[in-house]
């Protein structure tokens, strides 16, 4: 029975897959376009369409070994080559090399009469031509709107486009095929019903004066893939696109600890530091040393040969090298080494989506082991709270998968409750640092505590903290008079407690002396007594002696006497 139930069980068999080889593009559709078939790409004008299709083609001929037709309908092949020298591509070699083929129909509707019934057939034959040429296995048409514009018999041209469709399955080409988008429809002329596997919608949109491009697979019949609209950058490296979605929460975690870069703080932690591949935040208002704070870890990092990633959004690399120098921490050689990559850019210089695509590129090339980001509280400056909420979620679900560990500062306005971010991030970190300055006595003074360190045992003490031109320095709150202080007060404190104490120390000198003197005066009269009572006992021992031998010579005596009378 069960051979018979495995019999006839049913087989899933997996869509076969076209390779793009743009990043993150073969993630989001779980392996590429559908093999073999037509694929919409579709966008309003200056979206990237006509760059997606040629990537697609360059792509498959370096890194899959498959030549690829590009049939053009707005630009020259010279214009097509010029458009993306800057990307690298040397697209006049790969023509000569016969990876690539470019054919160029220029439609201009002035010139266009059109009488009778009429087809594409031309078209077909030279990208037939082409295609058996070159043994294509890829064809880009872009774009295939010129054609509606060229024609007004729109019937006719649909008709023709379907023939086309089905002919470029029936040659078994995976096809690109971009198209403008229409008012109410993904394109003007309702392409997306003729080419039904895949559809992909392309979309620049511009808010708060920044512009950001996004990519939706709207469409992919007999597979699954993101639905989602994921940002993507066009670079030059070519298109990125980046998975908005959260990696989740099934990452994997680390049992190894990473120090901070202060021995102090290092005990303050349990006497090892952060958790590899946890999150950290320190906040605090201007001036209380995150920054410096965030420069020490990186430097720690540099010194176990590992990579850190320092991304600052207020301060250019020479200005933190100088900074840096000032406590103590020379940071220049662990850049010559390539062990620390500064990164330098202005919040609005990306939206936030860009941002995270940026760092995802960033993670990519240098493969670093922490990243720094300083500080985090201009960001909100390019997107709502709740778009940069989502925007950190998602980097420290990644960085967490990477077993990367995380360090960020934050800036606390003045008026605002410490223990608080405006992102409203605080719940997502590990570990969570806060520094603060308290002004007493005319004078500023840092403080340092541990708010909470997941999984670790840490201190719950608050400690003052100095920064000196040897680095940064925790030491231990000082107690005295019932109060903290810390600073001058704190050095006036120590002194009179000093003097306090050397006064206790010479009181009990002296008295120590006074009673050395009278255990000395006493040993003294004791010896004396001892001596004069020893004289005494000799004498009284004497006068027992005489006694003894007084009654002795008186016995001898009484002796002699009665003898002698005896005689008589």
């Amino acid at each position: 029975m069960s051979q018979t139930n495995s019999a006839i069980a049913p087989q899933y068999v997996q869509l076969a897959k076209c390779p793009t080889g743009i990043q993150g593009l073969d993630e989001i559709t779980d392996g590429g376009v559908p093999q073999g078939r037509p694929t919409l790409v579709c966008g309003s004008a200056g979206c990237g369409k006509t760059l997606l299709g040629m990537e697609f083609l360059v792509r498959g001929a370096t890194q899959y070994g498959e030549p690829g037709v590009f049939i053009a309908f707005e630009e020259t092949a010279e214009e097509l080559a010029q458009n993306v020298a800057s990307l690298g591509w040397d697209l006049n070699q790969l023509i000569a090399d016969n990876q690539i083929a470019i054919d160029c129909f220029y439609i201009d509707p002035t010139e266009i009469q059109e009488t009778g019934d009429y087809d594409l057939e031309g078209i077909f034959i030279r990208l037939g031509l082409a295609i058996d040429r070159l043994g294509a296995k890829r064809v880009v048409l872009d774009t295939i709107e010129v054609l509606f514009a060229g024609l007004s018999n729109v019937t006719i041209v649909r008709a023709e486009l379907r023939r086309l469709f089905h002919w470029l399955k029936a040659k078994g080409v995976t096809a690109i095929i971009t198209g403008e988008r229409g008012e109410s429809s993904l394109t003007r002329q309702g392409l997306e019903e003729y080419v039904s596997d895949c559809v992909i919608r392309l979309d620049q949109r511009t808010q708060d004066e920044l512009s950001t491009r996004r990519l939706q697979i709207v469409k992919y019949r007999g597979s699954h893939h993101g639905s989602n609209e994921y940002p993507f950058l066009i670079d030059k490296d070519g298109i990125s696109v980046l998975p908005i979605t959260s990696v989740g929460l099934n990452h994997g975690v680390s049992t190894d600890r990473v120090p901070t870069g202060i021995a102090q703080l290092d005990a303050m932690l349990g006497g090892k530091g952060y958790y590899r591949g946890s999150s950290v935040l320190v906040t605090g208002m201007a001036g209380t040393g995150k920054s410096t704070i965030g420069a020490h870890f990186a430097a720690a990092t540099c010194q176990r040969g590992e990579r850190c990633l320092y991304i600052a959004f207020e301060e250019a690399p020479q200005q933190i090298l100088r900074n840096m120098r000032s406590v103590g921490l020379d940071l220049a050689p662990y850049m010559e080494k390539g062990l620390l990559q500064i990164e330098s850019l202005r919040p609005t210089t990306h939206s936030l989506e860009q941002h995270l695509v940026q760092i995802h590129r960033w993670l990519s090339t240098s493969h670093p082991t922490t990243v720094v980001i300083d500080p985090i509280s201009n960001l909100p400056l390019t997107g709502t709270m709740m778009q940069t909420k989502s925007f950190f979620m998602r980097l420290i679900d990644h960085l967490k998968a990477q077993q990367i560990t995380l360090f960020m500062t934050n800036l606390i306005a003045s008026g605002t409750p410490m223990e608080h971010t405006e992102i409203g991030i605080s719940s997502l970190m590990d570990t969570w640092l806060e520094v603060r300055s308290i002004e007493h006595n005319g004078e500023r003074n840092r403080l340092l505590q541990v708010l909470k360190s997941r999984g670790m045992s840490h201190s719950n003490q608050v400690r003052e903290f100095r920064i000196t031109s040897q680095g940064l320095e925790l030491v231990n709150v000082y107690l005295g008079q019932g109060q903290v202080l810390m600073g001058t007060a704190r050095a006036i404190q120590e002194v009179a407690d000093d003097k306090a104490r050397v006064e206790r120390q010479q009181q009990v000198a002296v008295r120590r002396r006074q009673l050395e003197q009278q255990r000395q005066a006493t040993q003294t009269q004791l010896a004396m007594l001892q001596l004069q009572l020893e004289a005494e006992s000799t004498e009284f021992n004497h006068l027992l002696e005489e006694e003894r031998l007084y009654e002795a010579a008186m016995l001898q005596d009484k002796a002699t006497i009665a003898q002698l009378r005896q005689a008589d």
